[in-house]
């Protein structure tokens, strides 16, 4: 694993500024360090970018007919990493996850309907339900508490008692959780399954961050306890390729297939670009040793930020990460609210953090280490010292 470390250079920095990107270029300030939204600071694997060098030889970049070793590819990507076989005609292609999931959600429900999701939950989740004129059902995750930090698991009491109300139509699960960083288990999955499968409950599981597990940790298809969900899946975390608008849907279901494919033609997301196709042709085909390397880079990062906070801000408590490259922080014990301190920590740090309320939890930070550990160190300096001068209203 050290060689691999070796061939590929995480610790490189990129200067992103002037590139239109919206992390980057969003604030007018070029001296603050950008640890919010959920794209990293490195360059995508190698193999990727050969894939998009030749394809930009080519010269032309008209509509796309997506090819058969596209499916290969994604098929033959999860049997061997994941065990979940996939059928080719069980996936719809579209421009991204949250296109996805706002044309399932207006596939399977009818405004009004509720849809259960556990909170906190990524911002999007909201927005995607309120759009389609459906009500959140919120069942917020049991936190649990250590000598070193803390950790969540899903309300089974909370998730029977929404899943029986007959006004909650869907769930939208995430496997693994943003921002929390929680892998389910098994086990837990197969108890969604049965809850949401006995009150008639579709699922539909938003598993992005599906490749970026730590090391040691197995994440599970939903797929593979729960035949009838919705999956959606895109390799744009993993290889830091959001800004080529790919993804897929999985469903063995003919009926659900038809009803999410005439939502994803009505919402005009049924296009993607020849970039996407090849970008996920080589990531599936030849971008594993790129990823594992990754994996250990961000696992690192997350151990210097969990020490670095126990030694200069030990008040502060982390959720115990288990995928993404989010860390989910407790601020509470500083007095202040999640909005405000992410304000200050833009203001007076030069640190852009995003605040935990977006994701229903007041009291939050998510802290995107996916970048340079020279850079996140930083950051994290600059956070300690503005802190000491926090007075809390």
């Amino acid at each position: 694993m050290q060689s691999m470390n070796r061939q590929f250079d995480f610790d490189k920095p990129v200067d992103r500024h002037g590139t239109g990107s919206y992390k980057w270029d969003s604030d007018q300030d070029s001296d603050i360090i950008q640890l919010w939204v959920a794209d990293m600071d490195f360059k995508t694997a190698p193999v990727v970018i050969d894939a998009l060098r030749r394809r930009v030889d080519h010269g032309v970049f008209g509509y796309v007919k997506v090819p058969d070793r596209y499916y290969d590819a994604m098929i033959s990507w999860n049997i061997r990493r994941h065990g979940w076989t996939i059928r080719r005609d069980s996936v719809i292609y579209t421009s991204g996850v949250v296109p996805a999931l706002s044309a399932i959600i207006k596939a399977l429900t009818r405004p009004g309907d509720g849809v259960i999701v556990n909170t906190p939950a990524y911002n999007c989740f909201f927005s995607s339900i309120r759009n389609n004129g459906c009500a959140i059902a919120a069942s917020p995750l049991k936190r649990t508490d250590s000598l070193d930090g803390f950790s969540y698991s899903i309300d089974f009491e909370s998730l029977e008692s929404l899943a029986a109300d007959p006004a909650n139509r869907l769930m939208i699960l995430c496997n693994p959780h943003n921002p929390t960083g929680r892998v389910w288990t098994r086990g837990e999955l197969e108890r969604v399954a049965e809850i949401c499968r006995r009150h008639e409950v579709a699922v539909v599981s938003d598993e992005i961050h599906c490749e970026l597990t730590l090391p040691e940790m197995e994440y599970v298809p939903y797929a593979t306890v729960d035949s009838d969900a919705v999956i959606c899946c895109s390799p744009s975390k993993a290889f830091n390729i959001a800004g080529l608008q790919i993804a897929n849907i999985v469903t063995p279901s003919e009926k659900v297939r038809a009803l999410v494919d005439r939502a994803i033609n009505d919402n005009e997301v049924c296009d993607v670009n020849p970039f996407g196709v090849e970008a996920l042709i080589a990531a599936y085909t030849e971008g594993e040793p790129w990823l594992y390397a990754l994996r250990e880079y961000i696992a690192g990062n997350y151990r210097m930020l969990r020490d670095f906070l126990a030694s200069e801000m030990p008040r502060l408590k982390v959720c115990s990460l288990e995928a993404t490259y989010l860390a989910w922080v407790d601020i509470s014990p500083l007095g202040v609210g999640s909005a405000w301190f992410e304000k200050y920590a833009r203001d007076h740090a030069k640190v852009h953090i995003n605040a935990g309320d977006m994701y229903g939890c007041d009291g939050y930070i998510r802290i995107n280490m996916a970048c340079p550990r020279s850079r996140l160190l930083e950051g994290l300096r600059r956070i300690a010292e503005a802190a000491k001068n926090i007075t809390p209203e």
